[in-house]
């Protein structure tokens, strides 16, 4: 994945919007647990060890730190457990558990903690590559599952759209997560805390050297 690229398509990619000063108040939250042991608050502990792994591969380590090491992964969590509703929240889960299903047949494995860094790669890879008709006609089969859900009735999500849903929606969190956090904000993004000249119209490249801005 080009990091540089990811970053900058990112956009409204999620379908929903966060302000920005709640964002920063999850992601310091996140830094002050840092030294400590992490508990997940939404995801199982064993799920928690899967999703640093899973965030490192969307985002490894390269001339910058991993998804991880910017604690996206205790971001991503606290996210979900502080702005998803409960009917996200629980469509999440169940999502979270179909993908942990198929990594486990994938990698042969008896437990989600013993899946490889690898193993994990090769599952993302396979569910997320899907053409445009095939992820429109997910699209689809997600918005009738939920509303479906909201009638009251009890609907069945086909695994391999379940999957693709949980990937999908990780990426973008893992994206939006990584630009997020203060290393990247302040060391990769272009970063002025003080504006300086407003300038109606200028050419990146000049302005920034290509940076997207952080703020």
């Amino acid at each position: 994945m080009d990091r540089r690229k990811a970053l900058k398509n990112m956009g409204l990619a999620m379908g929903y919007t966060v302000a920005t000063p709640t964002l920063i108040s999850i992601m310091q939250s996140c830094k002050s647990e840092a030294v400590m042991e992490w508990t997940p608050d939404f995801f199982t502990k064993d799920h928690g060890t899967v999703l640093t792994k899973l965030v490192d591969i969307i985002l490894p380590k390269t001339d910058t730190p991993s998804a991880s090491e910017v604690q996206v992964n205790l971001f991503i969590d606290r996210f979900i457990n502080e702005v998803f509703d409960k009917e996200q929240q629980v469509f999440l889960k169940m999502l979270t558990n179909r993908f942990m299903e198929k990594a486990l047949t994938d990698s042969g494995e008896e437990k989600v903690t013993d899946i490889r860094e690898e193993q994990l790669e090769k599952t993302l890879a396979t569910v997320l590559k899907i053409t445009k008709e095939e992820e429109t006609k997910n699209e689809e089969a997600v918005e009738a599952y939920t509303a479906a859900v909201a009638e009251g009735k009890e609907p069945v999500l086909d695994d391999a759209v379940a999957s693709h849903a949980f990937a999908s929606n990780l990426r973008n969190m893992t994206i939006m997560g990584y630009k997020t956090s203060e290393y990247v904000g302040e060391e990769v993004l272009s970063y002025l805390p003080v504006p300086g000249p407003y300038v109606a119209c200028g050419d990146l490249e000049e302005l920034t050297g290509g940076k997207a801005w952080s703020l």
